[in-house]
């Protein structure tokens, strides 16, 4: 058998060589017909006029730049006839006919939309998150496009910060693997199929670490901290096989990621080998004068000569690189290199082979917003949910009475999609209330009210409002609006509010430094409170938000993130127990705002606290616990699960020895549902300070009523290895705690002391 797959893996190897072989001839015969200013313009990133923009500036010129050669991609534009049109200007008007690359934004889905990053990320199923990539690909493709600027993989610490929505929460293990399955759902197994799109990893790197969480701002941090915590998802993407990476924003060690030589270079090409294209973020190159590293001219020198690829909307490279080769700031090697990549790129995606192989007229009749899409759609939703509280069983609902529907987000379409859906159809979604008519029937006897505006505050409304009315103005007074609501509540058997943040309160350019609920909402939700009725609190939000009142006054409360499409009906299928919730949340919920960052693999400190009461001189604070409300892995179930202790097959392992932690888990409730078995390791005593513990491991199981399994989880030296203080990958002798359960709060320990 070794022998065989050592063949196969020399046959690989000789394929892989010949097929390089074969794309160096081909792009050095093209470079050697290229002019410097061809060369310059495939680095040359554009978005036109009239298309999908997500930044302050829009290009001009674009068709005639194209004519020129001096544009390599185009983005935010979509739809196979406006695609072909533009391609067809490159390659039969432009001198080389070099074919352009056509990329989007998409983010969690393209035309059929998913949950958010964050809400995907929470139903730690691996296989989902890569079929909804694989469907955004199929979708994107079929409307053009083969070019996605997702996964974006930051690890965030910081709730504040808006586009911790579009990420995968704060842990790098679980982060990790969801990079990978998002890479593989993107681009398949090849480009070949004409159905898979090029995966851009964003954001390198850091960016999930803006100080305050502020966006655009700058982020500081130590390299140990960098390697340990911040980086393995981007090194999990890239060894997956993401074709492209996108620079961040913020600088890194004081030198912005976009002309950071060790960050784009020495890291990500040398450390790292990652042979793919480099493209800046929006307007990036131009941003680093307002850094403070120079004019236009001399950023773009910089961000050439550290490694940057394409230059994306600014133009800097294009207007002064040739000026910069002539001043010796730049060499033209550093030109072809970039431009080399950028040609290696359109080759491997087919592009040189067939210009319109992703132009096909009737593939989105046939693979954009299909029946199939959108079922799947509703069956990621719904698993995507986090039952965070249920008191006195009141989930599921019943399949009859009268429940009153309360809220600003009960019947809004303009706010299912949340942020970041560039090609969603707000007409397409799903709202609550469209969702239990379609689940329920008329069983069940809906009284809607609106109850509220999203916020009363016209200034933060404004701020939202900027692609369209996401927090609008009800003509009603707001006593008005909440005496209606008070209306249905006295009138039914159970309030459901669906309250939060509009889609546009979370993502870029949407910090916040308040996380409660907006005050008009909190006054609604006080009020129905006060009705005695049971009252079900369904949260939309692209965030962790400050939730201590409502989870010591309502009944139940059910996070949905910002479900997609489909959102309406996946939570009428969870309210009315048609899916048993199994969602587990990735970012910790703070308690208040002054707990930031809280997150559940911190460090120890010489004076820990024991317990979860102030204790003086110890490290706590005076007014609040040091636990976040909802820990790392929380979730609840309409179920119940008991967990045995852990049993290790081997307690004193030696060298590079497998052992096995094994635990049984029973479903001790009376519905059928899914359990979220997490690992963790504790390290004790090591060279450096480690975390309190840490995320190895992770199994997401299914158990019928009295059903018992054991899940056990394989743990190697690999399973140790921490960064020294040489930033040295290593792993020390010594004693490990294993710890198994359904949070990162509340698992059971096991101890094994492993020798070299």
């Amino acid at each position: 058998m070794k022998k065989i797959l050592i063949g196969l893996l020399m046959v690989v190897a000789m394929e892989t060589h010949a097929q390089d072989a074969k794309m160096n001839a081909y792009i050095n015969n093209l470079m050697g017909k290229m002019t410097l200013e061809e060369k310059i313009g495939q680095l040359n990133l554009v978005v036109p006029g009239g298309g999908t923009v997500t930044g302050s500036v829009v290009s001009q010129g674009v068709d005639d730049n194209i004519r020129k050669g001096n544009v390599g991609g185009l983005f935010g534009i979509t739809g196979p006839d406006k695609i072909r049109k533009i391609q067809d200007i490159a390659v039969k008007n432009s001198r080389l006919h070099i074919p352009l690359i056509f990329g989007l934004d998409i983010i969690h889905g393209h035309k059929t939309i998913f949950p958010i990053p964050l809400g995907l990320s929470a139903s730690w199923d691996m296989g989902l998150i890569e079929r909804s990539a694989r469907i955004a690909a199929q979708e994107g493709t079929a409307d053009g496009l083969s070019w996605a600027y997702s996964p974006m993989v930051d690890i965030s610490r910081d709730p504040r910060w808006g586009r911790i929505a579009e990420g995968s929460g704060e842990d790098p293990y679980l982060g990790s693997r969801i990079a990978e399955a998002m890479v593989r759902g993107y681009q398949g197994k090849d480009y070949s199929q004409g159905n898979t799109l090029m995966a851009c990893v964003k954001h390198f790197a850091l960016y999930g670490a803006a100080e305050g969480g502020r966006d655009y701002n700058s982020v500081d941090m130590s390299r140990i901290k960098m390697y340990q915590y911040y980086l393995p998802p981007y090194k999990a993407a890239i060894d997956a096989g993401a074709g492209s990476i996108m620079t961040s924003f913020n600088d890194v060690d004081a030198v912005p990621a976009t002309a950071n030589k060790w960050l784009l270079s020495d890291l990500l090409r040398k450390q790292w080998g990652f042979k793919g294209l480099v493209v800046s973020d929006y307007t990036a190159v131009n941003e680093m004068m307002a850094h403070g590293l120079g004019d236009l001219q001399t950023v773009s020198a910089l961000a050439l000569k550290a490694g940057l690829d394409m230059d994306m909307v600014g133009e800097g490279f294009l207007t002064t690189l040739k000026k910069s080769l002539q001043e010796g700031k730049v060499t033209l090697q550093d030109i072809n290199n970039a431009c080399r990549r950028v040609l290696e790129t359109k080759y491997k995606l087919g592009l040189f082979e067939d210009p319109y192989r992703y132009i096909k007229e009737d593939r989105p009749a046939k693979d954009i917003l299909t029946p199939a899409n959108r079922s799947a759609a509703r069956e990621i939703a719904a698993r995507s949910f986090v039952l965070l509280k249920n008191e006195r069983q009141t989930l599921p609902l019943a399949g009859k009475g009268t429940i009153a529907l309360v809220g600003p987000l009960a019947d809004s379409k303009n706010n299912m999609l949340g942020t970041w859906a560039v090609s969603g159809d707000l007409q397409q979604a799903i709202t609550v209330r469209e969702g239990i008519r379609n689940v329920a029937g008329n069983n069940v006897k809906v009284l809607y009210a609106k109850g509220a505006n999203l916020t009363d505050d016209t200034t933060l409304a404004k701020n939202v409002n900027v692609f369209g009315p996401r927090a609008e103005m009800d003509s009603r007074t707001p006593e008005a609006m909440l005496q209606e609501a008070l209306d249905a509540a006295n009138k039914a058997d159970v309030v459901v509010a669906v309250l939060g943040e509009a889609s546009e309160m979370s993502g870029e350019s949407a910090s916040r430094s308040n996380l409660d609920i907006p005050e008009s909402q909190q006054i609604l939700l006080k009020a129905l409170v006060k009705t005695g009725k049971p009252v079900v609190l369904v949260l939309m939000n692209g965030r962790p938000l400050t939730l201590t009142w409502e989870d010591a006054h309502v009944t139940a409360i059910l996070d949905t993130w910002f479900a997609g499409t489909e959102a309406g009906n996946a939570i009428a299928d969870v309210l009315f127990g048609h899916y048993n919730p199994s969602g587990k949340i990735t970012a910790s919920f703070p308690r208040n705002v002054g707990q930031i960052p809280v997150f559940y693999n911190h460090k120890h400190t010489g004076r820990p606290l024991e317990g979860n009461t102030f204790q003086k001189f110890k490290s706590d604070y005076l007014d609040v616990p040091n636990t976040p409300l909802y820990p790392f892995g929380y979730g609840l179930s309409y179920t119940t699960f008991a967990y045995s202790d852990v049993k290790v097959s081997k307690s004193n392992p030696a060298g590079n020895e497998t052992i096995t932690a094994s635990v049984t888990v029973t479903n001790t409730g009376k519905y059928a549902g899914e359990e979220v078995v997490q690992l963790y390791l504790s390290d004790p005593v090591a060279s450096v300070t480690r975390s309190v513990q840490d995320l190895i491991g992770f199994r997401k199981i299914s158990l019928q009523p009295g059903e018992s399994k054991e899940v056990s989880f394989p743990i190697s030296t690999q399973d140790l290895k921490f960064y020294n203080s040489n930033l040295q990958y290593v792993w020390e002798p010594g004693e490990f705690i294993i710890r198994i359960g359904t949070s990162s709060a509340e698992t059971k320990p096991a101890k094994i002391v492993w020798s070299k």
